[in-house]
This record gives C-alpha cells, sequence and structure tokens, in this order.
C-alpha cells in the first residue's frame, strides 16, 4: 500500500495563519470536536475505550464529554481558558480531556512523570485556570498548588486536599456547543526547551485532524481496528497516532497504564489487538520475554515505531515470529501534532534506515546552514510545513522566530530525502537524548546539576545502550572528591523527571574539556560516553 501516491484530487491548497499555505484534505471536520460527533453518529454503540474490566462506548462517551463541558462552562471556564490534566491512561483522562476541548478551552495535557518545580513553571507560563489529576499525584503539585489563575482543582480515583472529586465534572446539565474554528487552540502541549524551560506547542483544531487522517489513510485504519495505547497519552504519539486517529474512524483504544513486556503481550492476546505503538526498545523487551511464543498475536498486523531506527536484527526477529505484523517507522514531534513522515505500509524492508515519506498534506525540505535547499540525497535540518504544525510557542516569540520561517519549524534534525522520496535522519542539530523515546535536552539537566552547590561545571551527553537506545551520561568537574554518582542522582530525582535523571554519571576535579572559544567540546566527551559505554558492555560480557 503506498499511499504517497494517487490522492492529489483529495487536497487543495489553503491559506491559514496569515503566512501559510498549505495543503489541506479538503473534505474534513470543522475541529476536534466535529471529529468526534461524527464518530459518534456513525458508530455509537462500538466500544471506545477498554480499561480493565471497564469499557465505555461512543455514545456513552459522547455524553461524558457533554457533561464536562457543561459543567467547565458553569465553573466559569470560557472558550480558550487553559485547563490541564495530569493523569496517567485511564478513561477518565479521555473524557476529562475531551470535554475540555468541547467547552472550547484549550486543554494541557501534562505527563506525569515531571516534578513540581517543572508544572510550577508549566502551571504559571500558561496561566492555568482549573487542573484536573489522579488523586495519587498530589505530592508533585507546586507547594501553592494554585498558580494566581487557578480557580479549582478536581482529583480523579480519591480525594486530595484542597480539589473536588472529579465526578462532579460528570452531573448532567445542559451544555450548548460553542463555535469553535479550526484555527483555534485546541492544546498545548509542552516540550523540552534547549534553555532549560519547557515550550508550550500551540496545536490548533486543524492540526489534530489533519494527523488522524494522515494516519487513517497512511495506515488504513477502519472501525475495526483495535489499538493497544502503551505508551503515555499525554505525549504527542500517544495522543496523536493513537487516541486521535481511532477517534476519527471508531476504532476501540486499549489502555495500558504501564508497560510491562509480559502483560502488554497478554492484553494483545485478550483483546485481539490489531495496532500498536512502541519505541524500538520495547518491541526488544517484547522479544526477549521467554513466553514470547505461547501469546497468540495473530490479530497484530500494524506496530508503529519512532523514535530511534530499529536495529535490523529486532525486525528480522519480528518478522520471524509474527509474519503478519508489517512494522512502520513514524516520525514526528510536537510540534508536527505527531507525524511528519510514515513509511508505506510493506516498504520497510526496502529501505529499513529510512523514517519513511512525507505525509500528504507535507513538506519536508532539507536545508542548509544559510536557508537553502540542498540538492536531493544531501544532508540538512529538516524543515516540516503544513497544516498539522504548531502556530508557534505560548507566550514565546523568540522561541517561536527562532525555530518557525513562514510556516516551516525547523526541525534541528540532520538528515536527507533520495530520489524516491525516503526520508533518513542521522543526527541532531540541537543536544537532545533519546532515552527510550523520551526526549531529554541536555541543557535542561545541565542546568539542574549545575545548581548543586559542589559541582563547578558539567556536560551531559548521550550514552549509547543497547535497550533504550540512549542513555543520560553527565561528566562533572566537581569542587572536591567527597561527591558521589548515588548524591548526585539523589539531588537530581526530586527536580525533574525520573527519565532525565543521570544514570552515568563520571566525576573528576579536572576542568571539562574547552575549544579555544571557551565552549565545552562535547565532541570529545561524546566519545568518552561511547567508550565507556563499550567497555561496561565488554566487561559485563566477561563476567
Amino acid at each position: 500500500m503506498d499511499w504517497s501516491k494517487g490522492i492529489d484530487r483529495a487536497l487543495r491548497h489553503e491559506a491559514l495563519f496569515g503566512d501559510r499555505v498549505v495543503r489541506c484534505f479538503a473534505d474534513r471536520p470543522t475541529n476536534l470536536d466535529d471529529l468526534i460527533r461524527r464518530t459518534v453518529a456513525a458508530h455509537p454503540e462500538r466500544d471506545a475505550y477498554v480499561h480493565g474490566e471497564r469499557r465505555i462506548t461512543y455514545a456513552e462517551l459522547d455524553e461524558r464529554l457533554s457533561r464536562v463541558a457543561a459543567n467547565l462552562a458553569a465553573l466559569g471556564i470560557a472558550q480558550g481558558d487553559r485547563v490541564g490534566v495530569l493523569a496517567d491512561n485511564g478513561i477518565d483522562f479521555m473524557v476529562a480531556l475531551f470535554g475540555i476541548v468541547r467547552r472550547g478551552a484549550i486543554a494541557v495535557p501534562l505527563g506525569i512523570r515531571q516534578q513540581a518545580p517543572e508544572f510550577e513553571y508549566m502551571f504559571n507560563h500558561c496561566g492555568l485556570r482549573a487542573l484536573i489529576h489522579d488523586a495519587n499525584l498530589i505530592d508533585r503539585l507546586p507547594a501553592a498548588a494554585a498558580p494566581p489563575m487557578l480557580i479549582a482543582r478536581f482529583s480523579i480515583g480519591g480525594t486530595a486536599p484542597g480539589a473536588r472529586p472529579f465526578e462532579e465534572l460528570l452531573t448532567p446539565r445542559p451544555f450548548t456547543p460553542p463555535a469553535i474554528a479550526e484555527t483555534d487552540l485546541a492544546m498545548i502541549m509542552y516540550t523540552s526547551g534547549t534553555t532549560g524551560r519547557p515550550k508550550g506547542a500551540k496545536l490548533p483544531h486543524i492540526a489534530f485532524v489533519h494527523s488522524a487522517m494522515h494516519f487513517e489513510l497512511c495506515l488504513g485504519h477502519s472501525p475495526a481496528t483495535r489499538a493497544l495505547l502503551a505508551i503515555p497519552a499525554s505525549h504527542i504519539s500517544g495522543l496523536g497516532a493513537i487516541v486521535a486517529t481511532m477517534l476519527r474512524v471508531g476504532g476501540c483504544v486499549v489502555i495500558e497504564t504501564a508497560f510491562k513486556a509480559a502483560a502488554f503481550l497478554a492484553l494483545m492476546q485478550r483483546e485481539r489487538a490489531t495496532f500498536t505503538v512502541l519505541v524500538p526498545a520495547m518491541y526488544k523487551l517484547c522479544l526477549l520475554e521467554p513466553d514470547f511464543d505461547r501469546f497468540d498475536l495473530s490479530a497484530w498486523t500494524i506496530g508503529i515505531f519512532g523514535g530511534a531506527i530499529m536495529p535490523p536484527s529486532t525486525i528480522a526477529a519480528l518478522a520471524e515470529k509474527l509474519p503478519r505484523l508489517s512494522l512502520v517507522n513514524g516520525y514526528g514531534a510536537t510540534e508536527t501534532t505527531s507525524p511528519a513522515s510514515v513509511m508505506p505500509l510493506g516498504h520497510t524492508e526496502r529501505a529499513p534506515d529510512s523514517i519513511g515519506k512525507t505525509v500528504p498534506c507535507g513538506d519536508i525540505v532539507i536545508m542548509d546552514d544559510t536557508g537553502r535547499e540542498v540538492p536531493v540525497g544531501e544532508s540538512g535540518e529538516l524543515w516540516i510545513r503544513g497544516p498539522m504544525v504548531a502556530q508557534g510557542y505560548w507566550d514565546n516569540p523568540e522561541a517561536t522566530r527562532e525555530n518557525f520561517t513562514a510556516g516551516f519549524w525547523h526541525s534541528g534534525d540532520i538528515g536527507s530525502i533520495d530520489a524516491e522520496g525516503y526520508l533518513r535522519v542521522f543526527d541532531r542539530k540541537k543536544d537532545m537524548i533519546n532515552r527510550g523515546g523520551y526526549k531529554v535536552y541536555s541543557a535542561e539537566v545541565e542546568n539542574v546539576l549545575n545548581s548543586h552547590p559542589d559541582i563547578v561545571e558539567c556536560v551531559v551527553v548521550p550514552s549509547p545502550d543497547d535497550v533504550l537506545g540512549e542513555r543520560v551520561h553527565a561528566f562533572i568537574c566537581a569542587r572536591g572528591p567527597g561527591l558521589t554518582a548515588a548524591a548526585v542522582r539523589d539531588f537530581c530525582l526530586p527536580r525533574m523527571a525520573d527519565y532525565k535523571v543521570p544514570e552515568i554519571v563520571t566525576i573528576g576535579t579536572d576542568p571539562l574539556p574547552r575549544n579555544n572559544n571557551g565552549k565545552f567540546q562535547k565532541t570529545v566527551l561524546r566519545d568518552r560516553a561511547r567508550e565507556q559505554a563499550a567497555t561496561r558492555v565488554h566487561q559485563s560480557g566477561r563476567k
């Protein structure tokens, strides 16, 4: 199936957001809530979500979304107000998120692995008006738990000090849907920033509509699709590739709260799941499960991977054990509302090192440092444009100017495109570490480390890892010999998400290497990290 040919008649160019002219699907829902309502009308009795013993149909989902929207309106939440959702994967997360969208407010999904200082910044930065959170995450909230604009908190799954029960938002109440333009913001999603502060990507309704339609077209999804959600719904990959896409096609989302290989495989078998999205490390962990062969995974036909290139050995092993499974590389980011490129079905073996082809309504050009397109096959930075690209960053005009040009988002990734349209990514222009699909910017970690009283200077680089792809490696110049790696990690844990905490720490008292301009020589330290990783693997093998 090569969707990259023969669809031109379904597309047209449109002027959006003032200075952007992009290809769009001519026939599309008018906003994200319209997308949901169309599916409810077509498939009211089909299961929308399954989570453990809980099941909810599209008709039941529709009723709950209207109740949340009505109660938010009664609370004083207006169109355009920001409402946060801080919750683990679950049906209530979905109801809260899309109830906010139905109200015409701007949903702000938040990752549960962040820590209080990170939340405090985001809450205040976007001017959060209300927050819906898991009761057991109360300790993650800022001490005050109340940005200046916050008027209410609601807790899911139990009571929490200062919060009202989420069930109050499900009280029946009349609701008149507001007029929502497709260029209105649907969500603000925070992405790590190279300066140590997260940036809030402004994602309009039209972006989510096109993201869902791209996945529908590229992967042939239908109401029969049963997608297993094993990655966070608060992350753009889970939200775009699975949640929004199933809302578009009327498929079912089977929800897993925390990925464990054996439990994942058992759930795939029990629910006859046909589709999922995993990072390469998760596929490998499944293959390492001793009882892998006893699971009936015959219904599983499509598996997306992203965040890293899948090792050829993993592709070969999966092809042998699951011959009906089509592996598909997908490439995107928060700023592209998930997919910017998707590998056509059946093409992975043809170009195993490729991230696929540009999605139908997208444009990807390879640019040099002067802002000129390079010839086919040559490398440069990927610039991405389309109706699925963010409008910019919330309340951050400087970052918007630096990262967007005439509607093109500068990805920071270095890659190429060949004569057949296959895209490849070779390296990252930005100092970013990809730990099992979670993006960690070096500057974020360095900012925290540099606040430690015994650290003189530090540099954070990726360390290669067979399972996670990369781990966080910190090189530290300490004031004296007393600082330990354990102390460094203990210092970091309450100040950042756990996946950002350095797992490998090299401590010395000598200054870190710098070039003649006084800048750290990160290439030297990356080489040292690779050497240390190779030594660890060798020593482990020897044992």
